[in-house]
């Protein structure tokens, strides 16, 4: 019997490891265009302050403003609470979606059902804001235009979901009269229409500065896409198994009480 509770612990821990699985991933293979990217920043910073102490020598200039948390905190033990908070709150949701679409979008297996939910999330939550405002490393923001990047990339996330769940209806309303796999085609692509749409309609925000290093913001950004990536497939594919593995032992043990002794 799948309660809600056994689901939603079983979705947090699964989103603890998940959390783990994307700070080892994020430091592996994001950590290295971050330090880039602050040392491109550090320069920028160098040369203009050099500039302006030589046209006006003689100025008081104002001293660095100290740093607040260090770059190592960061790294470590913040890049590390982010993870694992994100990875538990996610888990927990992952659950709830779980509990909502198993046995409600076709006759799946609890392991295929959490693989189809993660690839959902992904594709919705990650990939779909992700080609539109991707992410940016450090020194390539404008802290002017924050609250407009921050409400644009949530709205993307809102019409994805939204988006994705009508798709979903869609194809379930199109299969009595197309069939299963015409009817998936045919909602995935009227999925990926309307979002093209959509993102040809939302205003672009490009800020990379000139001379920033294009190498150093594709490896940035295929890594903050691939942390996306291990979070959502450490989900669906530990969640599913471990749920079905339960759902199996639940199954053997009702067995054995029915067989009379």
């Amino acid at each position: 019997m799948l309660s809600a509770r056994s689901l939603l612990i079983r979705g947090m821990l699964v989103g603890l490891a998940a959390g783990v699985a994307a700070y080892l991933f994020a430091t592996l293979f994001g950590e290295g265009p971050v330090g880039q990217a602050i040392d491109f920043e550090s320069a920028q910073g160098a040369a203009a302050h050099a500039a302006a102490h030589a046209a006006d020598a003689g100025a008081h200039t104002d001293a660095a403003e100290p740093e607040l948390v260090s770059r190592l905190v960061q790294s470590t033990i913040g890049l590390a609470t982010a993870a694992l908070v994100y990875g538990v709150a996610l888990g927990g949701l992952f659950a709830l979606a779980f509990a909502i679409a198993y046995g409600r979008i076709g006759r799946f297996t609890p392991r295929a059902t959490a693989a189809l939910v993660a690839l959902g999330g992904f594709v919705t939550v990650a990939l779909v804001p992700f080609l539109k405002y991707p992410a940016n490393p450090p020194a390539t923001g404008n802290p002017d235009t924050l609250d407009q990047r921050t409400v644009l990339y949530f709205l993307m996330i809102v019409i994805g979901v939204a988006a994705g769940l009508l798709a979903l209806h869609l194809g379930r309303w199109l299969q009595p009269r197309y069939g299963a796999w015409n009817a998936t085609l045919l909602a995935v692509g009227a999925y990926a229409v309307f979002i093209t749409v959509v993102q040809f309609s939302l205003p672009t925000i490009n800020e990379v500065p000139d001379g920033f290093p294009a190498l150093v913001l594709w490896e940035f950004r295929l890594a903050s896409l691939g942390t996306q990536f291990v979070t959502w497939a450490t989900l669906g594919l530990l969640f599913g198994a471990l749920t079905e593995r339960r759902v199996r032992a639940s199954a053997t043990r009702r067995v054995g009480e029915t067989v009379p002794a």
